[in-house]
């Protein structure tokens, strides 16, 4: 049966006094005009004419009485100052939305799921938000899968409740965080729980691109006692995830202090988001995964690579729609989507282990 989806994408409208109104038109037209510098090339991926993406230029470079694209005989197309700040407007929108939006989609899929017979069967996910984990419900052709992003505690919390079959952690391979596993070990249960391998990735710092600031160690995030002025700005993870909690390890292991760095307490909920928000110019560095920087065309650091787990009940292993999901994440093709993503690495996806044996491992 073709299963129906129902997606969500956020996005926001700008208008004047007189009701003039963005048209969602003009971000794709400027994405791609920032990804091809060609307006020619931008015109068709935007699927619009040429005559139109001028015209549309023009029209709301009038209306803000500055320009939004620079054209250049023989040099193309380049977005100018506004024009970059009117993109990452938008992309930011979207990254902080996103998570949000995919769950309220998820909870609209489940009451269609109902409503339809003959349907495959409800596997329920809670893990941190994630590009892996977002690609789930492609995968998952033959399964109707309840995917909700939460914390890493709040997902294991809810599979010990019985709120969900699956739940989604976080373990770096090269940095042991005694607080984060205290707290895992509270709902990890190694006589009733397996491990199912999904993916590693690789966090670091993201900056723009060609570093202008120099920043090549958590060191350089360090506020300098004579000059805060020139200090690095930072965007942080919020207070329960996991990427925070790794951050804040980081920090502990190098004697640096939470209160030394510029811009510590601000935050975002997404890797995307942080990402957006130093594109945008708002930050200097943050901190998340590879593949973040890479869609926003972000140069990235490498600190340390981190295995992403699954973890569900062993009875649960034996039942159609387990073995099901099993077999599309060790799929080849998902393996190999998962591997083009910058950082990712999913060769170990699909294998199920003992609770033991990961924590004595990683």
């Amino acid at each position: 049966m073709n299963t129906k989806r129902i997606h969500i994408d956020p996005s926001w409208s700008f208008r004047d006094e007189a009701g003039n109104t963005l048209e969602p038109q003009l971000f794709q037209l400027l994405q791609a005009i920032f990804t091809h510098q060609k307006l020619t090339v931008a015109a068709k991926t935007a699927g619009i004419s040429y005559r139109h993406a001028w015209n549309l230029i023009k029209k709301w470079s009038d209306f803000f009485g500055t320009d939004l694209v620079k054209l250049e005989r023989g040099r193309g197309a380049k977005l100018t100052t506004l024009g970059d700040k009117l993109l990452w407007a938008e992309q930011r929108v979207m990254a902080r939305f996103q998570q949000q939006m995919a769950n309220i989609a998820s909870e609209l899929n489940v009451e269609i799921h109902k409503a339809l017979a003959d349907v495959s069967p409800i596997l329920k996910i809670q893990a941190s938000h994630g590009y892996a984990v977002a690609l789930l419900p492609q995968a998952c052709q033959k399964l109707q899968l309840d995917l909700q992003y939460s914390s890493p505690l709040d997902a294991l919390a809810q599979l010990n409740r019985n709120g969900c079959d699956i739940a989604g952690f976080h373990l770096c391979s090269d940095v042991k965080i005694p607080s984060m596993m205290a707290a895992y070990e509270r709902y990890l249960k190694p006589r009733a729980h397996k491990v199912i391998r999904f993916v590693s990735r690789q966090q670091g710092l993201m900056v723009a691109k060609g570093n202008p600031m120099k920043i090549f160690g958590l060191p350089d995030l360090l506020t300098s006692d004579d000059d805060e002025s020139h200090a690095a700005r930072f965007i942080n993870r919020q207070q329960d995830s996991g990427t925070r909690a790794l951050f804040d390890q980081l920090l502990l292991n190098q004697n640096i202090r939470s209160e030394d760095i510029n811009g510590y307490n601000n935050r975002e909920y997404t890797h995307s988001a942080v990402a957006a928000y130093v594109a945008a110019g708002m930050a200097d560095v943050g901190f998340g995964v590879e593949e973040a920087a890479h869609r926003f065309n972000l140069d990235f650091i490498p600190i340390c690579k981190e295995d992403y787990l699954l973890v569900c009940h062993q009875k649960k292993l034996r039942q159609a729609s387990f073995e099901s999901f099993l077999h599309a994440i060790s799929a080849p093709e998902f393996k190999k989507q998962i591997n083009e993503l910058a950082g990712y690495n999913a060769d170990l996806s699909g294998k199920v282990e003992n609770l033991s044996d990961v924590f004595t491992t990683t």
